[in-house]
């Protein structure tokens, strides 16, 4: 069950379209007013959300029509992708952190970063509904969801997506933390802390992370990668909620650098963890089908 090269076009043709649309063209949307600054949602003008999520929208629209007759499944990849561009380009944590120099500061600061991954959740949406008018457009007599009704008529849809849900968020925190970890030093209150780690180091452990979730979901829930793709804009909530606490932050203000965190994830911008734990999501989900398929067929 090799790719063909007819694929990987596809798939090279689906990212550039993000690439371009959104990670370059779309760059001066998000660009921050400082040098090394970082991309946050919280800072753009209501114009300027509006206008990303219409490249996102275009993206994916365009995307599906370039990778046909496969654009539903290669087509939803152009709007991380692109986001992607600007989770590289953005500033880290530790630099935030050191425009926000106070206590009172810090603390607003993580307030509004809890919940900042929707936003650039809703992003990658958008670019799932230009994949979708692309479908409808190609396939206007398509009954939307109608395959997957029938797979999933004698299962407890809801349970399995709230169980799919909790996995995708417990195994991507779990697994972030392990693989996005830089220098560890003792702390004789949190018992450790963790230097802010390098932007391949965050794309690595974001990437491999949600592929493991999108993996374990499919090969063991038999759930869609929509479910560690919606845990991305929630992992960074649950971490906040758990390490982020007004006293550990008081504790690293005291005694630590801005460059050190309470948990790896902490030092993780929001759209370098939706972004990248998009297309792990995606790239977990399809070789969960593609083991499954060599175990079936090929390991015989």
């Amino acid at each position: 069950m090799e790719l063909s090269w007819l694929t990987k076009l596809r798939i090279g043709a689906a990212v550039a379209t993000g690439v371009i649309l959104i990670g370059i063209l779309g760059w001066p949307i998000a660009a921050p007013t400082e040098p090394f600054g970082a991309v946050l949602g919280g800072a753009m003008s209501f114009g300027g959300a509006i206008s990303l999520a219409g490249l996102a929208f275009l993206a994916g629209f365009m995307a599906y029509f370039l990778s046909w007759p496969y654009g539903r499944e290669i087509g939803i990849l152009a709007a991380p992708s692109g986001l992607g561009i600007w989770a590289v380009r953005s500033g880290n944590m530790a630099g935030l952190i050191q425009l926000n120099a106070t206590l009172a500061q810090r603390q607003a600061l993580f307030a509004m970063l809890k919940w900042e991954p929707i936003f650039w959740l809703a992003i990658v949406a958008a670019g799932f509904f230009g994949v979708l008018l692309g479908e409808k457009i190609s396939q206007p007599k398509h009954k939307w969801g109608e395959t997957q009704k029938k797979a999933n008529s004698k299962a407890n849809i809801y349970l399995s997506a709230a169980i799919a849900l909790v996995v995708s968020v417990l195994i991507a925190q779990f697994c972030v933390g392990i693989f996005a970890q830089d220098v560890r030093i003792f702390d004789n209150k949190l018992g450790s802390v963790v230097a802010q780690p390098a932007i391949g180091q965050i794309v690595f452990a974001v990437l491999v992370s949600f592929g493991i979730a999108g993996f374990v979901v499919k090969k063991f829930l038999n759930a869609g990668y929509i479910w560690p793709i919606i845990a991305s804009s929630f992992v960074t909530a649950f971490v906040s909620s758990t390490y982020v606490k007004q006293d550990t932050l008081q504790h690293l203000w005291h005694r630590w650098p801005t460059v050190f965190f309470s948990n790896a994830v902490t030092s993780i911008l929001p759209v370098q963890i939706v972004a990248f734990g998009t297309l792990g999501s995606i790239a977990g989900y399809w070789l969960a089908v593609r083991y499954n398929y060599w175990r079936k067929h090929e390991s015989k």
